[in-house]
C-alpha cells in the first residue's frame, strides 16, 4: 500500500525519501559511490567509469568503453557497478524482480590488467543477485535461483555455497512480505576477514499462494501464483546461518523462539567479526530483540531489547544493521521508547546505555558517523514536521544539536555524505520553488561546486495548517485557483494519504499538486489541498504516529474529514462541490471518507484500494492493527466495505487486475457489496496491470485521461 506515495519520515523500513540503504549490493545505481578515504567518489559516465577528487573535482578515467566492451560484443550498458580499488564489478541486463530489478548478469574486471569476464559461468542469462566483493578483495558472492554462490576473481571454479534453496526455500534473499514491509532484497553478508558469510533462509512452504488471473495474453486464461501470507495467516520460517569457506558448511544462529512465529528483519557482522548481530521481532512486531551471535558455536545472546504498547519501527542505523564503536564495544540504536525518534549508544559489555539525541525533537534519519571526530550528522526538523535540516550532534550526547544546513534556507534538505561526513552532496527546495544544488564542505557548509541555484520566488502554493473541532492541528498544503477571486466560490480536491507509510505534505519542490490530472488545475478553476493527520510518518514524535495503532481507517479518516469541515466553511469554499482522490492506501482512504462520511463529499476516485484490511499482508496490516485472530473489530470498523452502504456521493474506482500487492480481489467484493446495496458507482479496471497502473502501451496517459474527465464532469471547476 506504499506506492504512489511522496514520503517524507521513514515508517518501518520505508527509508524512501533521503536514508539511502546501501549494504554493498548492486542493485539500481543508488547514492553516490564514495572512496573509502571519504574525499573522492565515483561514477558511471558515458560508458566510462570515472573518478572524482574533491575538492578540486579532479577527473581520472579508470576504464573507458573500449575496456567494457566484451570480445565480439557491444559495450556493457552499466545498470550499476562496484570498484574497491583494484576489481571492478558491472551489473548489466538487469531484470525486475517484484518492485526493482534486483537480478541480472555480472561481469569483473581487473583494472590491472584490463582483463574483463562474465560471473557465473553456467547459470542462467540475468539470474545473478546481489553479487558482493570480499573484504579481502580475493572472490565475489552472489545469489542465483535461492542459493548462494562464491568464485575467484582470478577466475577459479565457481563454488555453490547452499544447495537447498528452491522457489519456497530462500537462501540468500526474501520472500515477497519481507521485501515489501522490511525492504529487504540483499540477504547475505561477508564476514570482514572474508572467511565466512552470513545470510538469512526464508521457509516459505506453508504461505498459500494467491492467484492472479490473467485473461489476456492467452486464448486460455492461466494463472500466476504470488506467494503472499494474508493479515492473520503465519509468516515465512526465518533463520541466520553462517557458512565457513573453509568446510562449506553452515552453522545456524541459535536464536530461541519458534522461527516460524518471529521476524529477523536486520542482520550485520560487527567490525571486528566476532559477532553476528540480528535483530528479532515478535509476529505483532511490538517486542524487539538484538541478539550477539557466535558464528561458529551459534550461541546467541541478548544484548538489547525493547517493547512497545503497539510497534516498534525496524530502523537500522547502517545498512540493513547497525553501525558499531569501539571497535564492537558498543553500536548505535534508533529507538522510540521516550517519545521521540532519538540515537542510542548500547554497550556490548554490559555498560549503562547513551542517549546521543537527547530532547524534544525525532531524528529523522542518521547520515554519517564520524567516530574519529566524536559526531553524527543527521536529518531532523524540531520546528517544523514538513520540512527537515542537516544536523550534527556529538557522539557523548553531550551539547545541542548543531545546525549545520543555511539558516535562510527554509524547507527541505537533502545530503548524500561522504563516510567520514567531511563532504557531500547536497539538495534544498521549498514550496516557493527556490532551489539549490551542489557540493558542500562540512561542517562548516562551504559551496565547493554549485551545479544549480534558483532563489526566485515563483508558483502559487501555500504551506498551511488546520486545527480540527478534536483540537488536533493538521499540516497542510494548498493551491488555488489562478485569477483567484476571493468573492467566489470554488471547487475543493483532497488528495489523501493518511496511513503510516507516508506523508502527502513537504515543504519541497513537487511535493504539492495533482499529478494524474491532465491540464493545469489551477487555471481550470480548482483549490487543491493536502493534510496529514495522525498516524502519518511525520516527526511529530511517537505519540502523533502512534495514534493510529488499531485505528487504521477510523481515527485518520474522522482526522481527514474534520479538516475538511473546517475547509467547507471558507468563503471561497463550495461545499457542493468537494472532491477527494487517492491512490493504494490513499485510495482505502478515500473510500472511507466517502462512505462514513458522506455529507462531507460529493466526488472521490479511489485508485487500487484496500477495500478490506483483512485481505493485506500481514506484516504491514499486523503491525499497524494487531492480529485478527485475537481483536477482528479494528480490521471490520476500518475497512471501506463495512461502510459501503452509506455511499452517496459520486465514485470511481480504478484498479489493475495484475496488482500483486493490494489485490483486485479486495475491488471485487466491494463492488458485490455496492451492488447488494443498489449503489451506483462507476469502475475501470486495466487488465493485467500491477499497482502502479504504468505497464501496456497508452496506460498512463489513459488513467490520466480518465481521472481528469471524470473529476470534471462531476466535481467542474471555476469560480461561481
Amino acid at each position: 500500500m506504499k506506492t504512489f506515495q511522496r514520503l517524507l519520515f521513514p515508517a518501518a523500513a520505508s527509508f524512501c525519501f533521503v536514508l539511502l540503504l546501501l549494504s554493498g549490493s548492486l542493485m539500481a545505481q543508488r547514492g553516490i559511490k564514495w572512496g573509502a578515504d571519504g574525499q573522492s567518489y565515483y561514477a558511471a559516465e558515458e560508458g566510462s567509469i570515472v573518478k572524482y577528487t574533491l575538492p578540486g573535482f579532479q577527473r581520472t578515467v579508470l576504464v573507458n568503453p573500449a575496456g567494457l566492451t566484451p570480445a565480439g560484443a557491444a559495450p556493457l550498458v552499466i545498470r550499476d557497478f562496484e570498484f574497491n580499488g583494484r576489481w571492478l564489478l558491472i551489473y548489466t541486463n538487469s531484470k525486475k524482480v517484484w518492485r526493482a530489478d534486483t537480478r541480472g548478469d555480472y561481469w569483473v574486471m581487473d583494472t590491472a590488467s584490463k582483463r574483463l569476464r562474465q560471473l557465473g559461468a553456467g547459470l542462467p542469462s540475468s539470474s545473478l543477485m546481489f553479487a558482493k566483493i570480499s573484504p579481502d578483495g580475493k572472490s565475489v558472492a552472489y545469489v542465483s535461483s535461492h542459493n548462494i554462490y562464491m568464485e575467484d576473481l582470478a577466475g577459479g571454479p565457481v563454488t555453490r555455497l547452499t544447495k537447498d534453496g528452491t522457489d519456497r526455500l530462500i537462501n540468500g534473499t526474501f520472500d515477497w512480505a519481507y521485501e515489501e514491509e522490511f525492504g529487504l532484497r540483499d540477504g547475505f553478508r561477508w564476514s570482514p576477514d572474508s572467511r565466512q558469510i552470513a545470510y538469512w533462509q526464508l521457509d516459505a512452504s506453508r504461505i498459500r499462494d494467491f492467484l492472479l488471473i490473467n485473461n489476456t495474453d492467452s486464448v486460455y486464461s492461466f494463472t500466476v501464483p504470488v506467494e503472499y501470507p494474508k493479515a492473520g495467516e503465519p509468516p515465512s520460517s526465518c533463520r541466520v546461518g553462517v557458512i565457513s569457506l573453509a568446510t562449506l558448511e553452515t552453522k545456524w544462529m541459535a536464536v530461541p523462539g519458534d522461527p516460524g512465529n518471529n521476524y529477523i528483519p536486520a542482520m550485520e557482522w560487527m567490525d571486528d567479526g566476532s559477532y553476528v548481530l540480528l535483530e528479532q521481532l515478535n509476529r505483532k512486531q511490538d517486542q524487539a530483540k538484538i541478539f550477539r551471535c557466535n558464528p561458529v558455536s551459534g550461541e546467541a545472546s541478548v544484548m538489547y531489547e525493547e517493547s512497545n504498547n503497539s510497534w516498534i519501527d525496524v530502523i537500522p542505523t547502517e545498512g540493513n544493521g547497525w553501525k558499531t564503536l569501539d571497535k564492537g564495544k558498543s553500536l548505535l540504536v534508533l529507538s522510540e521508547k521516550d517519545g521521540w525518534r532519538h540515537l542510542y549508544r548500547v554497550s556490548t559489555t554490559g555498560k549503562p546505555e547513551l542517549l546521543v539525541t537527547p530532547g524534544n525533537f525525532d531524528l529523522i534519519s542518521l547520515l554519517a558517523v564520524n567516530e574519529k571526530e566524536g559526531s553524527i550528522y543527521y536529518l531532523a526538523s524540531p520546528s517544523n514536521a514538513t520540512q527537515q535540516y542537516l544536523y550534527r550532534s556529538r557522539l557523548n550526547g553531550k551539547g545541542k544539536p548543531e545546525l549545520l544546513s543555511p539558516a535562510d534556507q527554509q524547507g527541505t534538505h537533502s545530503y548524500q555524505l561522504s563516510p567520514t561526513g567531511q563532504f557531500a552532496s547536497h539538495r534544498f527546495s521549498n514550496h516557493k520553488n527556490q532551489s539549490v544544488s551542489e557540493w558542500v564542505s562540512l561542517p562548516a557548509h562551504k559551496t565547493i561546486r554549485e551545479t544549480s541555484r534558483n532563489m526566485k520566488v515563483s508558483g502559487h502554493t501555500e504551506m498551511i495548517s488546520v486545527t480540527t473541532a478534536d483540537g488536533v492541528t493538521l499540516d497542510g498544503w494548498m493551491i488555488r485557483p489562478s485569477n483567484f477571486d476571493s468573492t467566489k466560490k470554488y471547487p475543493v480536491l483532497f488528495t489523501v494519504y493518511t496511513e503510516p507509510a507516508g506523508t502527502t505534505v513537504q515543504d519541497a519542490i513537487g511535493s504539492a499538486g495533482t499529478g494524474l490530472y491532465k491540464g493545469d488545475m489551477a487555471a481550470d478553476g480548482y483549490i487543491q489541498l493536502s493534510f496529514d493527520g495522525r498516524g502519518t510518518p511525520a516527526p511529530k514524535g511517537a505519540a502523533w504516529r502512534k495514534a493510529i495503532y488499531q485505528n487504521i481507517g477510523i481515527i485518520n479518516i474522522r482526522d481527514q474529514a474534520m479538516a475538511a469541515m473546517v475547509v467547507r466553511q471558507w468563503p471561497f469554499v463550495d461545499s457542493t462541490r468537494i472532491a477527494v482522490q487517492g491512490w493504494s492506501g490513499g485510495g482505502s482512504t478515500t473510500l472511507n471518507l466517502l462512505f462514513q462520511y458522506p455529507d462531507l463529499y460529493q466526488t472521490g476516485i479511489a485508485i487500487a484500494p484496500v477495500a478490506n484490511q483483512l485481505l493485506y499482508d500481514n506484516i504491514y496490516q499486523e503491525r499497524y492493527m494487531g492480529l485478527p485472530q485475537e481483536n477482528r473489530t479494528p480490521f471490520v470498523q476500518g475497512s471501506p466495505i463495512t461502510h459501503a452502504k452509506n455511499l452517496k456521493g459520486n465514485l470511481l474506482v480504478i484498479h489493475g487486475t495484475g496488482d500483486d500487492n493490494v489485490h483486485y480481489q479486495g475491488t471485487e467484493m466491494l463492488i458485490n457489496e455496492l451492488v447488494k446495496n443498489g449503489k451506483q458507482f462507476q469502475m475501470m479496471s486495466y487488465p493485467n496491470r500491477t499497482h502502479s497502473i504504468s505497464e501496456g502501451a497508452g496506460t498512463s496517459d489513459h488513467l490520466r485521461e480518465l481521472f481528469t474527465s471524470y473529476l470534471r464532469t462531476h466535481c467542474p471547476g471555476g469560480g461561481r
